[in-house]
């Protein structure tokens, strides 16, 4: 029997325990294992095509986000200030700012993917990652393009010394801009060269 698998969302890497409760409740009713992927996310394995849609609408039920297609990239995060001794920057909350201000949006195309890291040491992958965002002592550096994968590349950098909410209008402008260029998925770096790509890069 093939199996199917549920992916739970968790925004900023960061889990409650009454959120782990919930979700070790169902896993055990349900026989479940768990996956921590790579993306900071919890996924459940070993559902059947019988029960899957009933594990989802009990996650739902209780407030768990789910994995699905359209909804803005949830950022992968280090975990920054004050929780490391290198950190500079608060990367827990400029996370829940970016999911405040983005993260109900109906229009996001696939596929790109955003991580935030609290220095410039990139725990987060931030230069890999198709928007990056990097703390330094002088605010937020933002890089563009980066990915893993066969073919990898260290993205570039479009910003530096922002705020918050400045990077916030950055995110906002590349995101509509991916919409707008995307019929189906597609990765920022293809939309590079662009003549009118909103945030070039540095030369």
């Amino acid at each position: 029997m093939s199996t199917r698998h549920v992916t739970i969302l968790v925004p900023g890497g960061k889990l409650t325990p009454g959120q782990m409760r919930t979700i070790n409740t169902i896993a055990e009713q349900y026989g479940l294992s768990y996956y921590l992927t790579t993306a900071q996310n919890v996924r459940l394995i070993g559902a059947t095509a019988e029960n899957i849609d009933a594990i989802q609408s009990h996650l739902l039920n209780k407030g768990i986000l789910l994995k699905v297609p359209g909804r803005f990239p949830k950022p992968k995060v280090c975990v920054g200030m004050p929780g490391c001794n290198l950190g500079v920057g608060d990367t827990f909350a400029l996370s829940d700012k970016i999911l405040a201000r983005f993260g109900n949006r109906s229009d996001v195309r696939p596929k790109y993917k955003i991580a935030l890291s609290g220095c410039p040491a990139c725990c987060g992958g931030s230069k890999l990652a198709d928007i990056g965002v990097v703390a330094t002592r002088k605010g937020f550096d933002v890089y563009i393009g980066g990915k893993g994968g066969p073919l990898p590349r260290v993205g570039q950098r479009i910003a530096r010394g922002l705020s918050d909410e400045q990077v916030l209008d950055v995110i906002g402008r590349l995101a509509d801009y991916h919409a707008a260029r995307t019929p189906k998925k597609q990765r920022m770096f293809k939309l590079l060269n662009d003549r009118d790509f909103p945030c070039p890069p540095e030369e």
